[in-house]
């Protein structure tokens, strides 16, 4: 159906179109804007041993509402990276931080799940026409462009020595994950056929978990 300008105001769209137009665009960014680029919750408390026991305590508590309980760190990451999208636990919000993963629950409990010392998570979404900001990935509510899609991937340290280089698959969310060394400085290179996409990787305490900047051309 083609709108037609309002007599007196050439290339003026007529308030069914103006909400139409607000709805569609709405749908995309809630398709594709599904990470937080920032999270501002207080980092969990980490001063001793009773905190360490309590926090221990309530992430399993958390964890055991969607059967997820028993799972170490780096096993609920792959889990739940995995889920299908429709297979999502609803309710929990789990959150990937340079050495733990932030879970919230349903009730607004909140603990942290520690990760291995000496690796680094990061999950990469590559694409191909539209991406969104993301900084710590989240593996409940993350969405990339390209799902169940092959790609060759390669990371190189800044000396040129080669950290990995294999062939990977994106999850049914259109993030494809990668453990790491810690402290890491490179590059990493993601290709698809002809198209191919460069970008800085690194995986310091203060460095992200989800990369959606690589953009295949």
């Amino acid at each position: 159906m083609t709108t037609r300008p309002h007599p007196g105001a050439p290339g003026r769209r007529s308030p069914l179109a103006a909400a139409l137009a607000t709805v569609l665009t709405v749908a995309v960014l809630t398709v594709l804007s599904a990470c937080t680029p920032t999270d501002d919750r207080p980092e969990p408390a980490r001063g001793g041993e009773q905190a360490s026991s309590t926090g221990s305590a309530t992430a399993e508590g958390i964890l055991a509402d969607y059967d997820l309980a028993g799972l170490d760190g780096r096993e609920l990451v792959d889990r739940l990276e995995a889920t299908p999208i429709t297979e999502r636990p609803t309710g929990l919000i789990a959150s990937v931080r340079s050495d733990a993963v932030l879970v919230t629950g349903a009730d607004g409990r909140e603990a942290a799940v520690p990760l291995p010392a000496d690796e680094f998570y990061v999950s990469i979404a590559p694409f191909v026409d539209q991406t969104h900001e993301c900084y710590f990935h989240s593996l409940t509510t993350c969405l990339g462009e390209l799902s169940g899609e092959e790609f060759d991937v390669q990371v190189l340290a800044d000396d040129g020595s080669v950290v990995l280089a294999e062939t990977a698959s994106t999850n049914d969310n259109g993030f494809l994950g990668l453990w790491l060394p810690r402290d890491l400085a490179g590059t990493l290179t993601v290709t698809q056929g002809e198209r191919t996409a460069t970008v800085p990787l690194a995986t310091g305490a203060d460095d992200p978990t989800c990369l959606t900047t690589v953009h295949l051309t």
